[in-house]
C-alpha cells in the first residue's frame, strides 16, 4: 500500500490521465473498421479473406506510423505530437463518414486510421518520463491501459451502425476525439529534463540492439495478438458461431474488457517480480487457451476461453513495457517506436492468417492452433534468455 500511496504522490497524474484517454480515444477509432466489419461486409458481399484484409489495413498503418511518431516525440516532444496525431485522425474518420463509398475507399480509412494506433508510441514515452524507474511498469500500465478504446468499439459501433448505418459511426466517432484533443491540450505537459533530438545513428543503433529484437517478438505475440483478435473477434463470433452483428460485438466486448483492464496489473506484477519472470507464464497460458479455443468448442466455452486468453495478452503488453522501460528509459520514445511497429505488424498478420485459414479448410481451428504454438515458442524463447541471465552476474537494467 506504500508503494501505492508514492506512485500516488510522485509524476504528474494530469498528464497520467490525459495520456490514458489519448490512447484510450486514439485506440477506439483505430478498432472502428473491425468493430463494423460485419455490416461492411454484409454490404460489399466479402469473403473471410478480405474480410482480414479489411480489418488488418488499421493494424498495418498504425505499424508503419509508429516509428515516425515515436521519433517524433523525441524531437518535438510527446504532447505537441499527440495533439498533431489527434488531429490527423480526424481526417480519415470525416472521410469514412462523407467519402467512404466503395470497398477500395474504406480500405484507404482504415489504412489512414492507423495513425490513430501509432498514439501507442507517444502516449506512453508523454506518461512515463514523469515517474521513476521503479513505478515504470505501473505508469506504463495505466496510460497503456487505453486499449480499453476496444471496448466502446465493439460495444457501441455495432449499435450505431444498425441504427443510423456504418458511415455514420465514422462522423460520430470524431466527437470524442475533438474532446480529447481539447483535454490534451489543458491538462497534459512536458517532463522536464526530456530527451533531445535524437540522429539517425541513434535509431541504428536502437534497431541493431538484440533487446529491441527480442521484445519486438515479444510484443508481436502480446499485443500483436491482443489487437489482431479484439479486431477480428466480431467477425470471427458472427462466422464461427452465426452469432447476429451486434451479439458478436457484444461477444467480443466481454473478451477484450479482460485485456484492456490487466495491462496496469501486468506491468505491476513485473515491477514486483521481473518481466522475464511474469512473461513466460503469460504466454504459457495463452498457449493453452489457444489450443483449447483451436478445438472450436461450444459458444459459450468459446467466449469463456478468449476471455482468460485476452486477460493474459494485456497482462502481457504491461509486462513487456517494464523491460522497455528499464532498457531504454532514455530513448523511450524510438524504442516504443520501433516495438510497437512490431507489435502492430504482429496484429496485422493475424487477422489475414486466419482469414486465410477459415478460407483454406472452412474453419478458423488451424489458425487458432498456428497462434498456440507461436505462443508457446515465445515462451520458450524467454525461458531460455531467463537462464542464460541466471548463469551470469545480472547486468544493470535487467529484471
Amino acid at each position: 500500500m506504500s508503494n501505492l500511496r508514492l506512485f500516488l504522490k510522485s509524476g504528474h497524474w494530469p498528464t497520467l490521465l490525459s495520456s490514458f484517454l489519448y490512447f484510450d480515444l486514439s485506440f477506439m477509432a483505430w478498432m472502428l473498421v473491425g468493430a463494423l466489419a460485419n455490416h461492411i461486409s454484409s454490404e460489399f458481399g466479402l469473403s473471410a479473406g478480405e474480410k482480414g484484409c479489411m480489418v488488418a489495413l488499421p493494424l498495418l498503418g498504425g505499424s508503419l506510423l509508429r516509428l515516425a511518431l515515436g521519433a517524433l516525440a523525441d524531437r518535438i516532444g510527446a504532447k505537441r505530437t499527440a495533439q498533431a496525431g489527434l488531429g490527423l485522425t480526424l481526417l480519415p474518420l470525416l472521410y469514412g463518414w462523407l467519402g467512404a463509398d466503395s470497398l477500395a475507399e474504406v480500405y484507404l480509412v482504415g489504412l489512414l486510421l492507423g495513425v490513430a494506433g501509432a498514439s501507442f508510441a507517444v502516449a506512453l514515452p508523454l506518461a512515463s518520463r514523469w515517474y521513476p524507474a521503479e513505478q515504470q511498469g505501473l505508469a506504463l500500465g495505466i496510460a497503456g491501459a487505453g486499449n480499453s478504446g476496444t471496448v466502446l468499439a465493439t460495444l457501441f459501433a455495432p449499435r450505431l451502425a444498425e441504427a443510423w448505418g456504418w458511415q455514420a459511426v465514422f462522423g460520430l466517432a470524431a466527437l470524442p476525439i475533438l474532446a480529447c484533443l481539447a483535454v490534451l491540450t489543458l491538462l497534459a505537459r512536458e517532463a522536464p529534463g526530456g530527451p533531445g533530438p535524437r540522429q539517425r545513428r541513434d535509431y541504428r543503433a536502437l534497431l541493431a540492439h538484440p533487446e529491441a529484437l527480442r521484445l519486438g517478438f515479444i510484443y508481436a505475440l502480446t499485443f500483436g495478438g491482443f489487437v489482431g483478435l479484439a479486431s477480428f473477434l466480431p467477425v470471427f463470433f458472427h462466422d464461427q458461431y452465426a452469432a447476429s452483428r451486434v451479439s458478436a460485438g457484444d461477444f467480443a466486448t466481454l473478451c477484450v474488457i479482460a485485456g484492456s483492464f490487466l495491462r496496469p496489473v501486468g506491468g505491476w506484477l513485473a515491477d514486483r517480480f521481473g518481466g522475464l519472470r511474469v512473461l513466460p507464464a503469460i504466454l504459457g497460458g495463452a498457449t493453452l487457451g489457444l489450443g483449447m479455443l483451436a478445438l472450436l468448442p461450444f459458444l459459450e466455452l468459446a467466449v469463456l476461453t478468449l476471455f482468460c486468453v485476452m486477460a493474459l495478452l494485456g497482462a502481457g503488453n504491461g509486462a513487456v513495457f517494464q523491460l522497455v522501460a528499464r532498457h531504454f528509459g532514455s530513448r523511450m520514445g524510438a524504442a516504443t517506436g520501433l516495438i510497437g511497429a512490431v507489435g502492430g505488424l504482429g496484429g496485422f498478420c493475424l487477422p489475414i492468417g486466419l482469414g486465410l485459414a477459415q478460407g483454406a479448410s472452412g474453419s478458423y481451428g488451424s489458425g487458432l492452433a498456428g497462434l498456440a504454438a507461436m505462443m508457446a515458442g515465445g515462451a520458450l524463447l524467454l525461458l531460455a534468455q531467463a537462464r542464460a541471465r541466471a548463469e551470469r552476474p545480472a547486468l544493470k537494467g535487467e529484471a
